[in-house]
This record gives C-alpha cells, structure tokens and sequence, in this order.
C-alpha cells in the first residue's frame, strides 16, 4: 500500500511585508542534515536502525509533479512509500522528503527555529513511516 502524508503550514499574509526565501541552499542542507542527525541520534536503538534505513532527501518545495498529485506548495515535508510494518512492495522506495525552503519560511529566517521545525517534521515524517496517522502524532505533540 503507498501512502503520501504531508506536513504543512498556511502562509501568513502581512501587509507590505515579502516573505520570499532568500538564503544559502547549502548552508539550509547542512542545517537540516545535522538536525536529522542530532534526531536519529536521540531515537531508542531499535527505532534509529529502521529509521536510519529510510532515506531523507532535500526539496526547496514540492515541485509540479507533487502538486499535480495534490500536494500543496506549502507542505514542509511529506512521506511517501510503504509503511515499515507492510510486507508488500511499491515500485519506489518509501522516503522522506523535507522541503528545506518552506521550512525557511515558517521559521521567518530564524535558524534555531528552522532546526526546530526540521526536528519536528522529519519525526513527523518518521511517525508515518512507523504506522502512525495524524491523530497519533497530533497526541506526541508532532502536528
């Protein structure tokens, strides 16, 4: 069974204010792979050897083809694949997919903020990898 779960936020319109993303693609990269990092590292053992399995891939934002697909262009990270209790096969791998720039965004070019919100997402991500729906992760605080 595939699935595609999505983390998302609304913009927030303010009056003369342009909230477009004007950072380092790369510094953003390194950010978010330590955060991911620091994350895994902090899981119980048996949870990190699964979820180190996963692979985690890097986005600006979802690009035509995940939005034709009904993904919005907010979204801030997305699952895709098969669950890790499934024992059918996808014809893709499952993985993560955090989109570095919309992350940017929510955070409003914080970079302790911006950490934040990747921790939050990927084990959000993660959290559906494992069989959890959104109201499981809602109760763990990761909505």
């Amino acid at each position: 069974m595939l699935f595609k779960r999505e983390r998302k936020f609304a913009f927030y319109a303010r009056e003369k204010e342009n909230h477009a993303v004007n950072t380092n693609w790369k510094h953003l990269q390194e950010l978010a792979l330590a955060e991911i990092e620091a994350t895994l590292e902090a899981l119980p053992k048996p949870l990190r050897e699964q979820a180190r399995k996963l692979p985690v891939t890097f986005e600006k934002a979802p690009n035509a083809g995940l939005q034709a697909d009904g993904i919005e262009i907010d979204t801030l990270g997305l699952f895709t694949g098969s669950e890790f209790a499934d024992d059918g096969g996808t014809v893709l791998p499952s993985q993560i997919i955090l989109f570095l720039e919309n992350l940017w965004g929510f955070a409003e070019g914080d970079e302790e903020v911006f950490c934040d919100e990747v921790h939050t997402t990927f084990l959000h991500e993660l959290g559906h990898f494992f069989g959890l729906g959104e109201d499981d992760l809602t109760e763990r605080g990761l909505d």
